[in-house]
């Protein structure tokens, strides 16, 4: 299940807006409109709600612009990218694979803080202010930006909050950018990317940990220089710190399941027994005959010998009860020129990819045109459960 919706194509890559990017969108709204209100008491509440929407709407354009930086440089270092999502974090690349090389590594993430600071810088120029205001004291300082109108303000406000984004993602907290820089020098020097990960990683769950502690800190009224104090402000760190924790702990893992599986062809994986039906039987014996007898969820529908389609327990529950004598497997499959697959020589490991990509759980093999096999992620996980000591070393 989708968890957001498609916002649209960029440069031929999917972009997609999470749920959960509204809700940071509405905080940020309203802290905005807030914080314009104090500022410029003399403007109307129209003013305040439709300047602070356009900075919201911007600053997330410049976070899709800071992914992007990301998802063009992998593709023109052959890694390939499939899409976007903003969500509450920001935003990340579907990068489909590990960067080729540390010099491939290292370009593809410094050019998205390098993207963040020269917008900021960008918007600080044209917003048209003198130098002067913005070294000014802070009683100085507020009094003139008192008199600014909504545009000017707009803009010194996306200035400073994208140089802030560019320089907090070179934190070398692995998975943010700057931890990705580390693993990439760690790559260069040992060239072993899975030590490099381990490493950089650990670095990224230090970082994490610490974020955590100065955020309850925070909580419980230490002032922190730079951060400062409040209850809301320390939770929110401190949930930024378990989240970069969470993600490190995961990329690692991911890594370390892609070096066992790499060069392991899924014909070693899959299972040749795999249970088939026909198209044109009813739903109710594919219920009481397939589903019922055995602890599959999904089936290849196999029609003169050829795979025409994919039929799971999911396309079963989207029919009532009171029609499954009369729909057919066809009729929910399915057909076979939309199924992802695999071939019976690919690594395992792309395969794998294959499937968290489109969250499914099993993938016919094909050899050609004829299928030879099914893989599921349980036989996968089966494999790497039996291969757990390479896992650990």
């Amino acid at each position: 299940m989708k968890s957001g919706f498609r916002l649209g194509r960029l440069f031929g890559i999917e972009v997609n807006i999470d749920w959960s990017l509204l809700l940071i969108f509405f905080l940020i709204t309203w802290n905005l409109s807030s914080g314009f209100g104090s500022m410029h008491q003399d403007w109307s509440t129209l003013l305040r709600w439709g300047t602070a929407i356009v900075a919201a709407i911007l600053f997330f354009g410049s976070v899709l612009t800071h992914e992007l930086a990301h998802s063009l440089v992998a593709r023109s270092q052959g890694v390939p990218v499939r899409r976007i999502t903003l969500f509450l974090f920001g935003g990340v690349s579907n990068i489909q694979r590990e960067p080729p090389s540390p010099t491939a590594e290292f370009l593809i993430t410094i050019v998205g803080p390098i993207s963040s600071i020269a917008l900021g810088v960008f918007f600080i120029a044209v917003s048209g202010i003198p130098t002067d205001i913005l070294l000014a004291s802070a009683e100085e300082n507020l009094q003139l930006l008192s008199d600014l109108g909504p545009i000017p303000t707009l803009l010194l406000w996306l200035g400073p909050i994208n140089i802030v984004l560019g320089l907090f993602n070179l934190v070398p907290g692995f998975p943010l950018d700057g931890g990705r820089i580390v693993r990439s020098i760690l790559w260069a020097i040992t060239d072993n990317l899975r030590r490099a990960t381990r490493w950089a990683s650990y670095l990224g769950q230090l970082i994490a940990w610490i974020m955590i502690g100065t955020g309850f800190a925070m909580v419980f009224g230490i002032q922190i220089p730079f951060f400062g104090t409040g209850f809301v402000s320390g939770l929110w760190l401190a949930f930024i710190g378990w989240f970069l924790h969470s993600a490190a702990t995961r990329s690692y893992q991911h890594v370390v399941i892609r070096d066992i599986l790499e060069d392991v062809p899924v014909s070693n994986i899959m299972r040749n027994d795999a249970p088939i039906v026909a198209p044109d039987i009813s739903i109710r014996n594919l219920v009481h005959s397939h589903i019922m007898r055995t602890d599959d969820h999904s089936f290849p529908v196999i029609e003169s010998g050829r795979l025409v389609g994919l039929v799971t327990l999911e396309d079963v529950r989207t029919v009532p009860r009171e029609a499954w004598n009369t729909s057919t497997v066809r009729d929910i499959m399915t057909p076979n020129e939309e199924l992802i697959v695999a071939q019976e020589d690919e690594d395992a490991a792309d395969a794998l990819d294959k499937m968290r990509q489109r969250d499914f759980r099993q993938l016919p093999v094909m050899r050609g045109s004829e299928m030879v096999g099914f893989l599921r992620r349980r036989d996968i996980i089966k494999w790497l459960q039996l291969h757990s000591d390479m896992a650990n070393a």
